[in-house]
């Protein structure tokens, strides 16, 4: 979330003084996967070219803590605020350059399987840790589902309570529980992702937003080929689903519980390292 301080000769879908979502990725807009809508895979740039990540994609546009950022295709990238979300508002969507993102690519593409199932059937299994679990409960529970949320941490919990969703103080799924349509996983574990993959329902989905950094994982195959479950791994296309959901958020989804504490810009060097929640960090 960002305002506008400045604009190029070639930029005029944008303003100075716009407030603007800055998706994490670079995308040029006009590319086959742009137009496709795979928007984190531009092959205009770099692949991983996002803010952060510079010297990885060749690209130095500025970090993801930076002050000041450069945006290569503005027109393309960014996406102003609409001004029916209130100013007071932006604190609770500030990681609408990333974690939201990733979060509604877990249940955002099912809603129309949801909406076509038997009410008592329309449940989202979400295995959380840290926000994006969070996001993912509360976008499920205002899609109209039932929403079992599964973590270990007290505070995480207590969140996603707020936000919509049964919680359970366990470290994964009960066997003996009834399959889902929907499932996400979230927490990197190769042993919570075969437990969210069995608890996912024939013909049912699993969107797994995990990073596995260990050459292989294990994953129950045989029992997924069976039920015909189907599995979704990767990167987010942030641009491509920010505008579905600011509409989703101006219709009234209120992800202000997953905010843990806002910390002025300033301070920022001193609260990093005792983060436990979502940390907003806001210049005034």
């Amino acid at each position: 979330m960002a305002e506008v301080v400045a604009v190029g000769d070639g930029v005029s879908a944008i303003r100075v003084g716009d407030r603007v979502v800055v998706p994490f990725q670079i995308s040029c807009g006009t590319c086959r996967e742009c137009r496709r809508g795979m928007t984190g895979s531009c092959n205009s740039v770099p692949l991983m070219a996002m803010y952060g990540l510079g010297p990885l994609a060749g690209l130095d546009g500025g970090g993801f803590m930076a002050d000041l950022v450069s945006v290569p295709y503005a027109d393309a990238m960014l996406v102003a605020v609409p001004a029916s979300i209130n100013p007071s508002d932006l604190i609770a969507i500030a990681s609408l350059s990333d974690n939201i993102p990733d979060a509604w690519r877990t249940v955002g593409p099912f809603k129309d399987d949801l909406s076509g199932l038997e009410p008592a059937d329309r449940r989202v299994l979400v295995v959380g840790r840290l926000s994006i679990g969070l996001y993912a409960a509360a976008f499920a529970a205002a899609l109209g589902a039932h929403v079992d949320y599964v973590d270990t941490d007290v505070q995480r919990l207590a969140v996603a309570e707020k936000l919509g969703a049964t919680v359970h103080d366990r470290p994964k799924p009960a066997k003996e529980w009834d399959p889902y349509p929907v499932t996400v996983h979230t927490s990197a574990d190769p042993s919570v992702l075969a437990a969210t993959l069995r608890a996912t329902w024939p013909d049912g989905v699993c969107t797994d937003t995990g990073i596995y950094y260990q050459p292989t994982v294990e994953m129950p195959l045989l029992s997924m080929y069976t039920r015909g479950v189907r599995f979704v791994t990767g990167r987010v296309n942030a641009r491509a689903v920010i505008p579905e959901i600011l509409d989703v958020i101006a219709g009234g989804c209120d992800l202000s519980p997953a905010v843990d504490r806002v910390v002025a810009w300033d301070d920022a060097p001193s609260a990093w390292p005792a983060m436990t929640g979502k940390t907003v960090f806001a210049r005034a």
